[in-house]
């Protein structure tokens, strides 16, 4: 079902909170509670380090096999080494020749896929190009994963009920999707705007993903962690972490989950809940915060550029769910890749 918004986005009816009985607190451990996956597999890209890495963890404890995508497989092997029972393959997100690889080994083994959790991703860097010209963020974050997800779908429809997540970012409100410009090759670069709009895509793509797919048993879901200083933030100065009061005087970061402020173990929860949670079954192509379905945010404009901690639900921006915009990046990314 549809609804129009007073701006006439065409958005999802579900995108409201459903009282999920978890907070803000809550941790992976706790969603993923009494769940068991024994015999379900799950991938998990960026799952070496952070929020990923803690996400792998949930769903092995619960019994899952569990892949994790790298592009640095030593690393992440290293990383790993204290979770038994979770696998390291290559694929490098900007470099679409190893995504097809990855699938194909995948798909060869005949195996279903149970559950896709696009966790990795960068944010904002100074300007980098891929070597097909693409912006480096709306690469990685969304045209790489939209690059898996497609080429997994025969695994994903196979499961018989399959859940993909998007870890998206409450700083989708820094931009919608330029469609004119998306790889700013005729306006000025700026790191946090290119960022948000690397996250409306990864909201949009879930949209349509869930509308394409929910007769196969694929239903789609994207997520705000919260602010967690991990080493997505590598390229922010730590005064401007400071000066957000993400970090303290000594670069410490502050937990306070009242205003998204979370632990790793925290940060966590949301994408496990929509994961694995039986209480959105049947629900799909929205947004979620707080382990809990975010409400429509007004009003529906971009924000000014500097990163800011925003207490209590913050919800998604109504142009990040229309679903004529979803349906347009779907189109889009399939001819950006069709380039190559």
């Amino acid at each position: 079902m549809t609804d129009h918004d007073e701006k006439g986005f065409q958005v999802s009816t579900p995108q409201q909170p459903i009282g999920s009985g978890f907070t803000a607190a809550s941790t992976a451990a706790d969603v993923i509670d009494g769940i068991d996956l024994t015999g379900k597999i799950a991938i998990v890209t960026g799952g070496y380090s952070g929020l990923g890495k803690e996400t792998a963890r949930a769903l092995r404890a619960a019994g899952a096999e569990v892949i994790v995508p790298a592009r640095d497989v030593q690393r992440a092997t290293a990383e790993l080494a204290d979770l038994d029972g979770v696998t390291v393959e290559q694929l490098d997100l900007l470099d679409p020749a190893t995504i097809d690889a990855f699938a194909d080994r995948f798909l060869a083994t005949g195996r279903p896929l149970h559950i896709l959790v696009n966790s990795a991703g960068i944010m904002a860097n100074p300007l980098t190009r891929d070597a097909r010209g693409y912006e480096s963020q709306f690469a990685t974050n969304h045209l790489g994963h939209f690059q898996l997800t497609t080429r997994l779908l025969p695994a994903l429809r196979q499961a018989g009920g399959a859940r993909v997540v998007a870890v998206s970012s409450r700083g989708h409100r820094y931009s919608p999707v330029n469609f004119e410009d998306p790889q700013f090759e005729h306006r000025e670069y700026q790191p946090l705007t290119a960022y948000g709009q690397s996250k409306t895509a990864n909201v949009l793509f879930t949209v349509e993903l869930d509308d394409r797919e929910q007769a196969n048993g694929i239903r789609a879901f994207a997520v705000h962690p919260g602010s967690i200083d991990t080493n997505l933030a590598r390229f922010t100065d730590r005064e401007t972490l400071r000066q957000a009061g993400i970090v303290d005087a000594n670069d410490q970061p502050i937990i306070d989950p009242s205003r998204g402020l979370k632990t790793p173990e925290q940060g966590a929860a949301t994408q496990v809940w929509c994961a694995i949670s039986p209480q959105l079954d049947g629900l799909g192509g929205v947004y979620c915060e707080n382990v809990d379905i975010a409400p429509l945010r007004s009003p529906d404009q971009p924000a000014a550029a500097p990163i800011e901690v925003t207490p209590g639900v913050y919800g998604v921006l109504t142009y990040a769910i229309d679903r004529d915009n979803a349906r347009r990046l779907w189109k889009l990314s399939e001819e950006l890749l069709d380039r190559e």
